[in-house]
């Protein structure tokens, strides 16, 4: 084999490692306070989404809203399980409640005020979207444009087959 094809079969095989790599375990806090691990949450092996958001981010909010709207379509189609992680550091997480009160979001929120998972998964900007089935991470995205919710459904279907 030639050296560019061996680039491009390593390159490919790199692809797909990354795309299939285990969920970092990390702690992350409840809206009650309560510790609970990435372990935790994925460990009935349900396929799931997590997104990484922040009060102070306007597209994950919109991203967050957007969900809200079909979530419990999806919940219902594939049984997913959804988990809406705050990045929000202690200077702004007091904002986190009140303004979960204030939407219909049925899905989990979660707290990740050190950044830990942010920094595990190795992002930069939220918001961030990961499917995790069996423990893998087997899909990633980052931003939000109005519309990629349904993309993010194409995704889910794909994997809970």
């Amino acid at each position: 084999m030639n050296k560019k094809k061996y680039l491009l079969v390593l390159f490919f095989l790199g692809l797909l490692t990354q795309a299939q790599s285990p969920l970092p375990t990390v702690e992350l806090q409840t809206l009650n306070g309560q510790l609970i691990s990435t372990d935790e949450i994925a460990s009935n092996n349900q396929l799931m989404i997590i997104s990484l958001w922040a009060t102070w981010c306007v597209p994950c909010k919109n991203e967050l809203d957007a969900v809200a709207e079909v979530y419990e379509d999806w919940v219902s189609e594939t049984d997913i399980k959804y988990f809406a992680i705050s990045i929000d550091d202690s200077r702004t997480s007091k904002r986190i409640k009140p303004m979960v009160d204030g939407k219909d979001w049925e899905f989990e929120i979660l707290l990740d005020e050190n950044s830990e998972l942010k920094r595990a998964f190795g992002v930069s900007t939220v918001p961030f979207t990961v499917i995790v089935k069996n423990g893998l991470m087997v899909y990633k995205h980052t931003g939000y444009t109005p519309g990629y919710e349904d993309e993010l459904y194409e995704q889910i279907l794909k994997f809970s087959q």
